[in-house]
């Protein structure tokens, strides 16, 4: 997974009132829960961007005053008519305990179904996975080389090494939908097909009256 750094500092005092106080400075109170303790900090709002504003995943490693933490951003709250950030929770990262994040879906190859006239559609743009820290990738790949007209790729048909999906196994990932264009294609096909059987229906009928 791709590693980004903040700095932060502790929080001299918590409740509403502090919170108030830091989003006018614009800065954002976060938390640091998992381990022995839970650590109130607050960091420069416009420092957390590349982190918030992006489909990617990140480890962060948070410098508060020189002591650095591994974390991973859990949860997040925006203001429901600005969209600035409210607050993060961040969970500690230990090398011996997993974690469960979203880690985006990248397609790889070229669909059959597509150059048949059928739209392709990404249904999950990030699957869940539990598993450790260090095998942890930047995105999952998934193969879309075989998917043909109305075929989907499932949950269930899916495996990343050391890592466990936690969506249900029958959630489709990605399918290649049948358009009006593939379908008027495929009527085309049909019709030819069933001129070409009348043509020689018809010939031999003929040849049936001669004799």
């Amino acid at each position: 997974m791709k590693t980004i750094e903040l700095k932060a500092v502790p929080r001299k005092s918590t409740g509403k009132s502090n919170s108030k106080r830091l989003r006018i400075e614009e800065k954002v109170p976060c938390v640091i829960y998992g381990g022995v303790e839970n650590s109130h900090i607050e960091i420069v709002e416009k420092d957390l961007r590349h982190l918030v504003y992006t489909p990617d995943t990140y480890l962060v490693d948070i410098d508060v005053e020189g002591k650095k933490e591994k974390v991973i951003m859990q949860d997040i709250q925006f203001h429901p008519v600005t969209d600035r950030i409210l607050h993060i929770d961040f969970l500690r990262i230990f090398d011996d305990k997993k974690i469960v994040v979203e880690l985006p879906v990248v397609l790889k190859g070229l669909a059959p179904g597509v150059k048949e006239g059928g739209k392709l559609k990404l249904e999950l743009r990030k699957l869940k996975v539990r598993g450790f820290s260090k095998d942890m990738p930047e995105n999952l790949t998934v193969d879309i080389s075989s998917l043909v007209l109305g075929s989907t790729v499932k949950v269930k048909e899916l495996e990343f090494e050391n890592l466990e999906i936690l969506n249900p196994k029958t959630n489709v990932v990605v399918s290649v939908k049948l358009t009006r264009v593939a379908r008027g294609m495929s009527l085309d096909e049909d019709e030819e097909g069933e001129g070409e059987e009348g043509a020689e229906g018809e010939g031999e009928a003929e040849g049936k009256s001669e004799e």
